[in-house]
């Protein structure tokens, strides 16, 4: 990335919420529409040494975004392993706002019930030609969001959005 100091991942927690906070150095829009084609989420939708070999999106209120991320890296324990999840939209301001549940499913989009779901707000801030991306992760209870964070969520994101940013270059230099 060209500017490092915008490569930071800012995190907290309050109560059962997780807020995560990073610049992307590329216009609202371009970040928006990362995250709502699925041409664009197939490329940077999963942390390192994963991909998503599935990924329909269906953009709009009450639509259902279904994918897969698959272990594509031999050297990694997991190798091989898919973890599916099912999101519902339930509310889209472009170029703004996407509120979703997302959840982990099985292969045929049926919710893990076991697993915990999370209601996912992803603000898009224009600030100078770049932009302020604030996700806010609301849990059912801080046990809940304790167990996503001892599964590694802060890393995961960090890793996911590190290959956001590489995309998002990569698109405007197209």
């Amino acid at each position: 990335m060209s500017n490092r100091e915008n490569s930071k991942t800012i995190s907290k927690v309050e109560g059962r919420e997780l807020i995560l906070e990073r610049v992307f150095d590329a216009p609202r829009e371009l970040v928006f529409k990362a995250f709502s084609e699925a041409e664009h989420l197939k490329r940077w939708w999963s942390t390192k040494g994963w991909s998503t070999p599935v990924c329909n999106v269906d953009f709009r209120p009450g639509g259902v975004w279904f994918y897969c991320m698959k272990c594509t890296d031999e050297s990694q324990e997991d190798y091989g392993m898919e973890f599916w999840g099912k999101a519902v939209y339930q509310e889209i301001k472009e170029p703004e706002r996407i509120v979703f549940i997302d959840s982990f499913s099985d292969a045929e989009g049926n919710i893990v019930e076991e697993m915990p779901s999370t209601k996912m707000t992803i603000t898009f801030i224009e600030q100078d030609g770049k932009t302020k991306l604030i996700s806010r992760s609301q849990f059912a209870s801080a046990e809940e969001l304790q167990s996503v964070l001892d599964m590694g969520v802060l890393q995961g994101v960090t890793q996911t959005w590190d290959k956001l940013a590489n995309l998002l270059e990569e698109l405007q230099n197209q």
